[in-house]
Formats: C-alpha cells, sequence, structure tokens
C-alpha cells in the first residue's frame, strides 16, 4: 500500500459544552484504511506512508501495527499529521474537510520510495496521487515499478473540493488507470470527474484504456465489474443497519484485493480471466467486507474471523 494515514475527527455523540465541541479521533486515510481491512483479512500486507512523529503519528502507528500491517516501508516524517473533519448526514453518509497544508503525507522524495520488489503487487490512489508536491514523484515511481511488471492497483477515490488544477489531475489519474491492472472507482468518483456523463460509460472508456478488471461501485446499488470487451457483471449491495460510510470504498477495495490474492490473480491479465462466476464471488466478497464496516464507527473493517453468516446476521 502507498499513500496517506491521516486522522478523521467526527462529532461525538455525546453533546459538548455551550463553548466546546466534542469530537473523536479516529484513523483513516484511504491507502491505509485499505492497509488494515487487507491484513485483517489475513493477507501479508506493508504500509509505505509518510507518518508524522507528532501524537497522532504516534496513534495511527499504534492502529496499524495492531491491525497486523508491515511498517518497515514508512517513513518517519517530520511536517504533521493530516486531519479530516467528518460530517455525516441524517442517513450516515460521509463529508470530509481537509487540513494538508504543509501535512506529511504529500512530501515524497525520491529517495524515500521502496525499491522494486519482483511479484510485488501495489496499491496507491487517493489524495497521494492527487496533492503536490508529492503526487508528481509517486506517479513517476508507478510508471517505473509498472515497467518492471509489478501488479499496480488503483482506487482515484476523489475528493472535488482539493482539486485544485482538476484538467492536470485527471490527466495525470488517466496515465495511472493506463498503468494499472486493477481499478476500482466509485459513481461519485465519476460524476466528480465527468459531470453530466453516465459512470458506467466512463468506466467502460477506462477498462479500454488498459486495466485487466475496473470494478465500479454503486453505494447502496451494488457494484459492477467490467472487462474490457465483455458483458458487465453487476453484484446487489447487501442490506444493513447503517451507522455510517466512512472507510465503506475501503473496505471493499481490501475485500476485492484479497479475494484476487486468494485466488492467484494479483498478476497481469489474471484479472481479465475471471469468469462471470469468479466475478460475482469477488463483488459478493467485497461487498460483504464492505457491508460490515458501515455497521460500525469510523474506518473499522472486519477481522476474517468475524466474517460469515454470523457477521450478516449481526448486521442486518
Amino acid at each position: 500500500m502507498l499513500g496517506e494515514a491521516l486522522v478523521d475527527l467526527s462529532l461525538d455523540d455525546r453533546v459538548g459544552a455551550a463553548n466546546g465541541l466534542a469530537m473523536t479521533a479516529r484513523a483513516g486515510g484511504s491507502p491505509a484504511n485499505v492497509a488494515v481491512g487487507l491484513a485483517r483479512l489475513g493477507v501479508c500486507t506493508r504500509f509505505a506512508g509518510r507518518i508524522s512523529a507528532d501524537l497522532l503519528g504516534t496513534f495511527l502507528r499504534a492502529h496499524l501495527e495492531r491491525s497486523g500491517v508491515d511498517l518497515t516501508l514508512a517513513v518517519d516524517a517530520p511536517e504533521p499529521t493530516t486531519v479530516a473533519i467528518v460530517g455525516l448526514d441524517e442517513a450516515g453518509t460521509a463529508a470530509y474537510s481537509f487540513y494538508v497544508e504543509g501535512t506529511a503525507d504529500w512530501q515524497w522524495q525520491a529517495g524515500e520510495l521502496p525499491a522494486n520488489e519482483a511479484g510485488a503487487a501495489i496499491h496507491t490512489g487517493s489524495l497521494a496521487i492527487a496533492l503536490e508536491p508529492g503526487a508528481q514523484v509517486l506517479a513517476g515511481w508507478i510508471a517505473r515499478q509498472r515497467a518492471r511488471d509489478a501488479f499496480v492497483s488503483l482506487d482515484p477515490n476523489v475528493r472535488p473540493t482539493l482539486m485544485l488544477d482538476l484538467p492536470g489531475y485527471r490527466t495525470r489519474l488517466h496515465t495511472l488507470v493506463a498503468q494499472a491492472q486493477l481499478v476500482k472507482v466509485s459513481d461519485e468518483d465519476l460524476r466528480a470527474l465527468e459531470p453530466g456523463v453516465d459512470p458506467l460509460q466512463t468506466a467502460t472508456e477506462w477498462a479500454q484504456r488498459g486495466p485487466d478488471l475496473v470494478v465500479l461501485t454503486h453505494g447502496a446499488g451494488g457494484s459492477t465489474a467490467i472487462v474490457a470487451g465483455r458483458e458487465p457483471v453487476r453484484c446487489e449491495a447487501l442490506a444493513v443497519h447503517l451507522v455510517d460510510t466512512v472507510g465503506a470504498g475501503d473496505a471493499f477495495a481490501a475485500g476485492l484485493i484479497a479475494f484476487l490474492a486468494e485466488n492467484d490473480s494479483l498478476r497481469r491479465g489474471a484479472c481479465a480471466l475471471l469468469d462471470r462466476a469468479a466475478l460475482t464471488e469477488a463483488l459478493r466478497f467485497a461487498g460483504l467486507v464492505a457491508a460490515v464496516t458501515c455497521t460500525r464507527r469510523g474506518a473499522d473493517p472486519p477481522w476474517r474471523a468475524e466474517l460469515g453468516a454470523s457477521a450478516l446476521e449481526r448486521a442486518i
């Protein structure tokens, strides 16, 4: 995993004093969330991120390590931790405000990035590929890894309020899409990137740019797997008692990657060989991981032992 690890601050359930606002700090950052989700599912996972030495960074390190994530590739960063303020509407859908100026996650130097390893699978995306000065450094590194036959997984996780240079970001993103074997993207992402265009149309066009597999998520509407030249495969979402949607997309990505890893499909060309039954199973498993996460506060994906029939019984 390569990208940001940040802290989400959300309004506490308890009402604060008239002159105060009670908030709860939880671990966040899309690539870090995916790393946690994968490690909890039993997939050997290393996280390459710039983690601050401040109090919040120490909290993030402890959270990642408790979840089983290997931090040997993480950088000890002198800059402060990135913070996101999370607001929830009455339906439990999250909206974010980010405090990113001068923080650790975006200050990548080429020498801080890990060396290439044969057979490695890389997942990245979100703010790490959007915010300068680090975005260009990461894009160059990913291009080099792709040239060395690494499997690249991408989740744009678009945050429109931070895209100050949308044309430049779109150009970089299209290059990354063409380099990736697996792309997971949401309806919301594609509507932000291509207003007025059907997200399924955009996702289908992306699948023709080079990825073996594009998976489009529709929130409560389920997900669709797209392989170029084939009919899309659709899977309905599980109905659960929703607490909030924070980290749901990241949990879905973790479930999807875990399924592919366990089926020896984190290799170039392998995802395109999956038949409809296998793609449906992959979407169902990823959907289960995301559904359980939606029954909890914050980005708190399930451990492998928590999945199964009992997980659904508790979630519904």
